[in-house]
């Protein structure tokens, strides 16, 4: 991977100080979303690693909750000439759908995917734009894991290291483009 290149990605991230609340260093990457080249440099990383890592991937799925890896899922699958699966806040799909609840900071929430979404086998890559405490990414895996599919890897572009998500995580595979303390 070419320093250049991160380096690019790396500076379009933005911090924000105590949002959402007091104390907390929001990691932005509207900045990068803007940006066509920083963008195209995003997705090229990505590309690179998954070819690099995993000679067959079926499907790309992305949370499409109230983060943003619906917004990096897409292009990198179109780019990988795979599918994309959603995974969504509970209610958002039509027809018969697998959820699972999960625990947030401040409550719970359920996430769920199409039961067709993924045959039983098949290999996917979870892709978020962030990991912080692991809850969502591990719901994730819990959905794949009920429909039977092989998660290869879970792919973000930012890890919050102090937070320790990826712990949560336990035994599925997990790579992280940029790493915050």
């Amino acid at each position: 991977m070419s320093e250049e290149r991160l380096r690019r990605v790396r500076g379009r991230v933005r911090p924000f100080p105590d949002f959402p609340v007091p104390g907390v260093l929001f990691r932005d990457i509207s900045p990068l979303l803007k940006d066509p080249a920083a963008f195209r440099t995003l997705i090229d990383l990505l590309e690179d690693h998954l070819r690099a890592s995993f000679p067959k991937v079926d499907f790309i799925a992305g949370e499409c909750l109230d983060s943003r890896g619906f917004l990096i899922g897409p292009p990198l699958a179109q780019r990988l000439g795979i599918g994309f699966v959603p995974i969504r806040k509970k209610g958002k799909l039509p027809g018969p759908t697998e959820s699972v609840s999960y625990t947030l900071e401040y409550g719970t929430a359920e996430l769920e995917i199409q039961r067709d979404a993924v045959e039983p086998g098949q290999k996917v890559v979870i892709v978020d734009d962030l990991l912080a405490t692991g809850g969502t990414m591990y719901a994730a895996c819990e959905l794949m894991k009920r429909l039977k599919a092989e998660v290869l890897e879970c792919l973000v572009v930012i890890e919050l290291k102090l937070l320790k998500g990826s712990e949560k995580l336990k035994s599925v595979p997990f790579y992280s483009l940029l790493q915050y303390d």
